[in-house]
């Protein structure tokens, strides 16, 4: 049920694309047997008497209704957190992203379940004054560059979407899952003389060695590599002080496509 005098709201469209494809993944992965997915949305204004921890004022109401086995009560609380699932092919990051967009957009996300009885995933988007629509600013534009871009992350689908805004912005690229590949790579791509310009890393890789390990690793192999640490977590010390860590740059997951340009383009700048 979408509203015809629904408020707009001020968003990334991929990111928040991301969300709903997330939720109803998960609605649809409730529900093996077959079910409904309830999807509507309605203007709220939200006051010091709602409960919620939110900022009062107006917002875009989005709820996501399923008809499936529902979410045990001890899990509620946990099923937000980075790589928790209870899937036996889950990564578990598919909400913890949710969670992450939603509160980028100073939003807020609510879940109700009952074993049995199916889940409603409620976001709230704060609305905009601003018309719908308006025209894209030079400050959104992504610039273009070139040269060699190694991208270390262990989920493909990140990969994936990363490489493409990569090439798309005409640069080269060479992925690893895991901070030994990147080594490897690495160094052999400096004993071909290809060398890499710079270094994407995931900070985390669950069972595998992550962006600080490697980064400490690549220094000894390259005092002046240029590398940036990308993660989902801006609170994370390392995103906060990534000098510190040997980095050049930070990104933070999920990113846009002029993001990531003005990342690079300022850790090439650096470049002594």
């Amino acid at each position: 049920m979408f509203p015809e005098d629904l408020w707009p709201a001020e968003i990334d469209e991929g990111q928040i694309s991301q969300v709903i494809h997330n939720l109803v993944q998960n609605a649809e992965q409730a529900m093996p047997s077959g079910g409904i997915i309830d999807i509507k949305t309605e203007n709220i204004t939200i006051g010091a008497e709602s409960g919620l921890l939110m900022k009062e004022g107006k917002y875009v109401k989005i709820i996501f209704a399923d008809q499936g086995i529902g979410i045990p009560k001890e899990n509620i609380i946990k099923i937000f957190d980075p790589y928790f699932t209870t899937k036996e092919e889950g990564s578990g990051l598919g909400l913890a992203a949710t969670y992450s967009i939603i509160k980028n957009h100073d939003g807020y996300i609510t879940v109700n379940s009952e074993g049995g009885l199916g889940s409603t995933f409620t976001v709230y988007l704060p609305a905009s004054g601003e018309a719908l629509f308006k025209e894209k600013t030079t400050e959104d534009a992504a610039i273009a560059g070139t040269g060699r871009v190694l991208i270390m992350d262990d989920e493909e689908m990140v990969r994936r979407v990363a490489g493409e805004m990569l090439n798309k912005l005409g640069y080269a690229v060479v992925f690893a899952r895991d901070g030994a590949e990147v080594i490897e790579l690495y160094e052999s791509a400096r004993e071909s003389r290809q060398p890499f310009d710079v270094v994407i890393m995931d900070l985390t890789i669950p069972g595998g060695m992550g962006g600080i390990e490697a980064m400490h690793r690549l220094i000894d192999l390259d005092p002046g590599i240029k590398a940036i640490v990308s993660s989902g977590y801006s609170d994370d010390q390392v995103m906060s002080d990534h000098r510190k860590y040997g980095f050049a740059g930070v990104l933070i997951k999920p990113y846009k496509l002029n993001q990531l340009s003005d990342s690079i383009l300022k850790v090439l700048a650096s470049r002594s």
